[in-house]
């Protein structure tokens, strides 16, 4: 969640045009995260609930992307750039974490 909050803080001072272009992609895949989560561990079997951790592992591939582009075309600063791939590095090895746990 902590992801997403800064996914949301960041964007905020895109351009304008990138509203429903870069903005929506970034948001969407920073929140589809922790909801893939949830509704992997709502009554999931193990084998359906790792599909879901893996639905959020690929959901931070993307925003990992997202966020380099960003920065390429500076639309964030460095230090940004690394604080944010920091936060999505960790919440990778939390998700492999859990769905390595699942087995």
């Amino acid at each position: 969640m902590i992801l997403v909050e800064q996914i949301y803080l960041v964007t905020k001072s895109f351009p304008t045009e990138e509203r429903y272009g870069l903005v929506s992609q970034m948001r969407r895949a920073a929140v589809s995260v922790p909801s893939n989560i949830a509704e992997g561990a709502a009554d999931r079997t193990k084998v359906e609930f790792a599909k879901f951790l893996t639905y959020s592992l690929g959901s931070l591939a993307e925003l990992d992307t997202q966020l380099e582009l960003s920065l390429r075309l500076s639309y964030i600063e460095q230090k940004e750039y690394e604080s944010m791939y920091k936060l999505i590095d960790r919440s990778k090895g939390l998700v492999f974490g859990l769905r390595k746990s699942l087995k």
